[in-house]
Parts: structure tokens; sequence; C-alpha cells
């Protein structure tokens, strides 16, 4: 058994250091009060090659792997959350989705463009009505002739300035959850809007939108894998994202541990730096122990991928225990800075509100123990 990383790996993650610590941490506090990505952002990303990392070369990929992928992610995540979802969404749903269930056609068409970032996707599957309960859809697609028209509403859409959209419908109703498929659906397709955006806590930088469908005429051949099998291939896609969200929570949880180590050698009680006192060492100690274990159970999750050997429920334990940890940690990093944390002078309560979502977007905890189970054999 290797735990190391290759030598492409840690220049992988070299790069990925350098870009967030020149491109995005000078502009974090400015992203997170205007609520938005700031301006040449995402093309700054596409030329990094940020965008295709766990895609062949042959297609227009970086020719990395998923573990290259979460790693990059991790350090992304250790600066900005709100830019790393935008890789996470793009690499591990986009990506994947066209290259596991697209035709020759599909993949010819977009895969290039999304590996170099010169376009971006987004990933709609939340409804209303329709969140834990992923086969709830609402959102119809009624065939006519060698098209099919969409209606309805999707929420909580990360990455909304996406121009590539892969949208959960309900093509048959009648058969429940075998009634679902997987379209294709390109930002500027008559009868799609961009609804409102969400005012959130944390993650502040990432749009979060919902999408509106009102009589939007799509292509047929623009449906993604088979008729009817649309919720197997959303429940697949979201188990390699869960990888991806796992190590975003860990890159949040190091970030906010080594901000915290920086400020207690710096911070001064009784006339001793607060470093000095073994509650200190003693929570630091288990702030880290804890985030290392996290961070081996996400690695071991996309090796089990990249391997093409079983691996959702690792996925599943991964997500579920690294955000888990990324808001146990970011709590104390906190507590920590005492008064001084409350306020916005230092990062880490921004750190603190970006965590929370990783306990609930793609599949929250509550789910993630119920999939964990289930592979267990417990039903």
């Amino acid at each position: 058994m290797d735990f190391s990383l290759s030598k492409e790996q840690e220049l992988a993650i070299q790069m990925v250091r350098q870009f967030a610590e020149n491109e995005i941490k000078p502009y974090i506090e400015e992203m997170d009060e205007e609520e938005k990505m700031r301006e040449g952002m995402q093309e700054k990303m596409a030329a990094a090659g940020l965008f295709g990392i766990p895609m062949p070369i042959e297609i227009g990929g970086c020719g990395g792997d998923y573990l290259t992928n979460a790693i990059c992610v991790e350090e992304l995540g250790k600066v900005s959350p709100a830019v790393a979802v935008s890789v996470s969404v793009h690499s591990s749903l986009i990506l994947s989705g066209l290259y596991q269930y697209g035709t020759k056609d599909q993949i010819e068409k977009y895969m290039k463009d999304l590996c170099s970032g010169k376009r971006v996707g987004a990933f709609a599957l939340t409804e209303p009505g329709a969140g834990s309960d992923a086969s709830g859809q609402q959102t119809t697609a009624t065939r006519d002739g060698d098209n099919y028209i969409i209606n309805g509403t999707k929420m909580f859409i990360t990455t909304t300035f996406a121009d590539f959209f892969i949208v959960a419908c309900m093509t048959n109703k009648a058969l429940g959850k075998k009634g679902m498929s997987t379209f294709i659906i390109e930002k500027d397709t008559p009868g799609f809007t961009i609804g409102r955006e969400e005012k959130k806590m944390g993650q502040r930088a990432s749009s979060t939108c919902e999408l509106i469908f009102e009589n939007c005429v799509v292509p047929a051949s623009n449906m993604l894998g088979q008729e009817g099998k649309g919720l197997n291939i959303f429940l697949n896609l979201l188990g390699g994202g869960r990888i991806s969200i796992g190590a975003m929570a860990v890159g949040i949880a190091q970030g906010a541990i080594d901000e915290t180590v920086k400020y207690v050698k710096e911070r001064k009680q009784f006339g001793k730096p607060i470093s000095f006192f073994q509650n200190t060492q003693f929570k630091l100690a288990e702030m880290q122990t804890k985030t290392d274990c996290a961070r081996l159970m996400v690695y071991k999750a996309a090796v089990l991928k990249d391997q093409n050997k079983p691996y959702l429920k690792e996925a599943s334990m991964a997500k579920y225990y690294a955000s888990e940890v990324a808001n146990d940690v970011t709590r104390l990093a906190v507590q920590f800075h005492g008064g001084y944390g409350y306020t916005r002078e230092y990062p880490v309560e921004r750190m603190m509100r970006d965590a929370k979502i990783t306990e609930i977007y793609e599949g929250t905890n509550e789910i993630q123990k119920m999939v964990i189970a289930g592979l267990m054999g417990v039903k």
C-alpha cells in the first residue's frame, strides 16, 4: 500500500497552490462581499488547466486522474471553496457525465471546449419539491417529433454562469423514478432562462440560481444516455461529485488549521503565546488528526474510482466525514481567535460559513448515511 503521490501529482499541488495564492487569495474578501466571482477568474482558471484535469488528452483533457483532481480541489478549497466548487461540479459531474454517457457526436461537439474551460457546465437536479428525494422531479420533457419540450424549474443550481447544463427531466411520470431522463441544454436555448440568484450564508462568490424552462425546445439528440435511465445517471455522477466535495471540505479544514496555527503563535495572553497552553496544543492535534483521516478517506475513494472498482460507499463516507470535520474544525478555529474570529478581519469567520454547505449539497449527510447503510446491505 503506497501512500505517496506521484511526481506529477506533487507538481499539480504546487501549481494549484501558487495559482490560489496569487490569483484568488488577494480577492477573497471582495468576492465574498460582492457575492460574485471576480471578472476574468474563469479565464484564468481555464488558462491554468483547472477545468479538464481528469479527462484523457485525446479528447482535450489534461490526462490526469480523479485523485489528481481531488487534490487540486482540496488546494483550491484551502483558499476559496466558492472557486473550488465550480471546478468540482465541472469536472466531477459535467465532464464525467459527458464522458461516461455521451454519444460520439456529443463528445466531439462539447468535450474540447469543456475541458479547455472555454465553456463551463452546471448540473441541474434539485427542484423546489425534489431535494433529498431526487426521484420527486416535476420538470417534464415531452416528446414532439425530433424534439423534447421542457417545462419546469430547478433551484440551488451551482455555477449558473455556465453555458452547458445537464438537466434531469421526467419523460414518463407514470413510471416514477424509472421515467426520468437526462438532457444537455445550452444556455441560449429559447425558453430557458436563469432566474433569481440566491443570497447565501457562505460560498457567496459562487453563483447559485434557479433555472426556468418554459416550452424550451431541445433536440432529441441532446438526450444524455438512454431514456428512463436519468436517475441512475445522476446518482452515479453524484458518487464522483462527493469525492470532490469531500476534498473541498478537507481543504477548508486544513486552511482553517493553517490560519489558526499562525494566530496562536502570535496571540499572547497571560504573558505567553496561546500556543504555549496545553489546551491549544491538544485541540490543534485533534483538529489535524481528524483532517488527515478525512483526507485519507477522500484519497481512497478517488483511487478506487481511478481503478474502476466499486467506490460509491467510500465516496459517501468520505463526503460525510470530511464535511463534519470541516464544520468542527472551522468552529474551533473561530473559537481560538476569540472575538477576532467573529469579525471579518480574520478569514476563519468566512471559512466557518463556507464549511456548512458541504454537509448539505450533493446529498445531505443524512442521505450519505442512508447510502452507506444500503451499500453495507442494511435495508
